[in-house]
């Protein structure tokens, strides 16, 4: 019997609500399923339709909601994966930095004497164990040094007396 109603008993009588709840419970045990409220499912299916790339709008229409803005702060909620794929998203649009050209002749006067140092070693010319003796390039002018001290200048009068 065609009622147009979701739930009814098999001759298309009306099911009370608190029966239909417990009945929920009940299967969800039996199949070993976290205790759930029925409504919850509805939580599920905004937030799975929102994560498979429905619309807002029609999430919405789904739901049954007179505004948007009960579904979009209610019923959607993000999930790992989504808020793993917004993260890659917005990291993909952030440039990467790119080696200066000081920084790229550093390296390659790096290789060049490690590459020397191998080849010093090769021929028997008395290297020193450890790489300890090579001569590394200086570090470009205004880098930090590893070896040099840190400086800190003495506060001005006016902000020790702030």
């Amino acid at each position: 019997m065609e009622t147009g109603r979701v739930f009814t008993r098999e001759n298309g009588e009306l099911l009370h609500p608190a029966n239909l709840t417990v009945r929920f419970a009940e299967l969800c045990e039996e199949a070993g399923l976290p205790p759930i409220r029925l409504h919850d499912l509805r939580h599920g299916a905004a937030t799975l339709a929102h994560a498979a790339g429905a619309d807002l709008k029609g999430i919405q229409e789904m739901l049954g909601h007179s505004s948007i803005a009960i579904t979009a702060d209610t019923y959607t909620s993000l999930l790992a994966e989504t808020d793993r794929a917004i993260a890659e998203a917005a990291a993909r649009l952030v440039p990467r930095a790119r080696p200066t050209k000081s920084a790229t002749e550093t390296e390659k006067n790096l290789e060049a004497a490690e590459k020397s140092g191998a080849e010093g070693e090769e021929s028997g010319s008395g290297a020193v164990p450890n790489g300890a003796g090579k001569s590394v390039p200086a570090p470009a002018s205004g880098a930090p040094s590893a070896h040099a001290p840190r400086t800190q200048t003495a506060p001005d009068e006016e902000s020790e007396a702030a």
